[in-house]
């Protein structure tokens, strides 16, 4: 039995692969915004664990990691998947894009200080995009606005970069840090809100995202892309494959979380 973190996790893709992952035995945490919504899903998976914290504001993040940190003394994988593309409110509190807030700041703070309690054998799985945009650093820092298109494909392309670098920094012998296009347009509320479209088969990803956490296909994918739309690993935007632009990223996120 694994012990599995799914952000976003009380709708679409990672809501069904939170249901996925428990009914295979596994022992699941979810995170979302909505206490209701939380209160629901634990209802139906029979009382998993739940952990409530707004993405886009850094002292929830860091809660949330201390609340998973506290309940728990290992961590065998974490699914980055909550995720932003359209918001009331385009920018935080913070003066960050929220697209750059939720889709790769927080996951980059949840990774750095969940990865005490991950083993050497343990995953981080990191939800990119088919939608991949070169990352304007001013952007990402909160001092040029982008539309939301825009924002959130350069914020999967960070992510994305981001993860390769710190694969290169876990090394051979650490946890594998790998991202995935769970499949492009599928059927999610975010999906529905931006592109007023049904989508596709929800099913999709979640097959993906149960095979990048569990599947030994995956299990030395480390700095990989996984593009589901194809079917197989591939190459990501190739900024991504650009150490110098990768580390640039990094350390813009440090920046903005110091």
């Amino acid at each position: 039995m694994k012990t599995i973190l799914i952000t976003g996790a009380t709708d679409g893709i990672g809501r069904e692969t939170a249901k996925a992952l428990a009914a295979d035995g596994h022992r699941v945490l979810i995170h979302g915004r909505s206490a209701e919504k939380l209160d629901a899903i634990a209802h139906e998976l029979g009382g998993a664990a739940t952990y409530r914290a707004d993405l886009s504001r850094p002292h929830e993040v860091r809660a949330l990691t201390k609340a998973v940190r506290a309940d728990h003394g290992r961590l065998d994988v974490l699914i980055n998947n909550a995720g932003v593309y359209n918001a009331p409110e385009a920018q935080t509190a913070d003066g960050l894009d929220i697209r750059f807030a939720v889709n790769t700041v927080a996951p980059y703070v949840l990774t750095r200080s969940l990865l005490p309690i991950v083993p050497t054998e343990g995953r981080i799985v990191n939800l990119s995009s088919a939608a991949q945009a070169p990352v304007d650093l001013a952007a990402l820092a909160g001092d040029r606005p982008l539309g939301a298109g825009q924002a959130y494909a350069q914020s999967k392309l960070a992510l994305t970069m981001w993860t390769n670098a710190l694969a290169t920094e876990l090394g051979p012998h650490g946890p594998v840090a790998v991202s995935v296009n769970p499949g492009s347009l599928l059927g999610t509320k975010m999906v529905r809100e931006a592109f007023g479209t049904s989508g596709n088969d929800v099913r999709t990803g979640v097959d993906i995202l149960v095979r990048a956490a569990l599947s030994d296909e995956f299990a030395d994918a480390r700095g990989r892309y996984f593009d589901n739309d194809a079917g197989r690993f591939g190459p990501p935007h190739p900024d991504a494959g650009d150490p110098a632009k990768c580390e640039a990223v990094m350390r813009m996120v440090e920046t903005l979380i110091t």
